[in-house]
């Protein structure tokens, strides 16, 4: 699973790097994340920017993903691609997820609610 990280204060930003989020990349995204919420990341930003598909497989490791981490962290979704964002739509995530528009408004919306 090919994605990059950085940190910004207490957001732990991840920029997923693959094209597809389907079965056979379901698994290894899962075993990615849970590994940096198991080193301490209570608030994950993930940015699907580069995703132009998404199948049932994917869109069921970002439900695990949030129930992994409960709720008394975040993991919310930015930079959906019209494929991507048409199957939240579809499936109705979009009222489950987070779903920002742009990493910098994911990131502006937080520091809002620090103030």
């Amino acid at each position: 699973m090919k994605f990059e990280r950085q940190e910004h204060g207490a957001i732990t930003h991840i920029k997923l790097e693959e094209t597809r989020l389907d079965a056979a990349q379901s698994i290894r995204f899962k075993e990615a994340v849970r590994e940096i919420v198991d080193e301490g990341a209570t608030h994950i930003l993930l940015d699907m920017g580069a995703v132009n598909f998404m199948d049932s497989s994917g869109l069921g490791a970002l439900v695990s993903m949030m129930k992994y981490m409960g709720t008394e962290k975040k993991f919310e979704l930015t930079g959906l691609t019209p494929m991507v964002e048409k199957v939240f739509k579809l499936t109705r995530m979009d009222e489950v997820f987070q779903v920002y528009g742009s990493t910098q408004e994911a990131l502006s919306a937080s520091e809002n609610t620090l103030i």
